[in-house]
């Protein structure tokens, strides 16, 4: 009877150990605002889905360095924006915490939609391009 606690416990512990990739249970997108319809409220929300996009884009792997080039891929791509006044980075829990010109702050994860974040409707150019008209 205590070998079958024991083997019971045993089980029990080790199908209660989860993994630490947080990448499907942050960027699932089930359940939210679609990305494009969000884009859509205003100009500044047209950044944040462009930048999660670019962050989703630059997928490269589960290891902390590649994990933290994904950011900073992202944070490049950020600081190009002209409504975005400072980005941080938790590459980790894959999440970027961005903080508009206006004072907004926000956290975006990854989105993999297949878009890049120029397609973005609503986006205002990056800083130094070319309008077009």
């Amino acid at each position: 009877m205590n070998r079958r606690i024991g083997v019971w416990l045993t089980i029990l512990a080790l199908a209660s150990c989860r993994s630490y990739d947080y990448k499907s249970r942050v960027s699932d997108q089930g359940g939210l605002v679609p990305p494009d319809q969000f884009a859509r409220y205003g100009a500044e929300q047209a950044e944040a889905v462009a930048i999660a996009r670019e962050y989703g884009r630059a997928d490269q792997g589960n290891s902390p360095d590649a994990l933290a080039r994904q950011a900073d891929a992202a944070m490049a791509y950020a600081r190009t924006l002209p409504g975005v006044a400072d980005v941080g980075a938790d590459p980790l829990g894959r999440r970027l915490t961005i903080r508009f010109k206006s004072g907004w702050r926000l956290a975006v994860a990854p989105i993999d939609d297949g878009k890049s974040g120029a397609e973005t409707a609503g986006l205002r150019p990056p800083a130094g391009a070319a309008a077009t008209p």
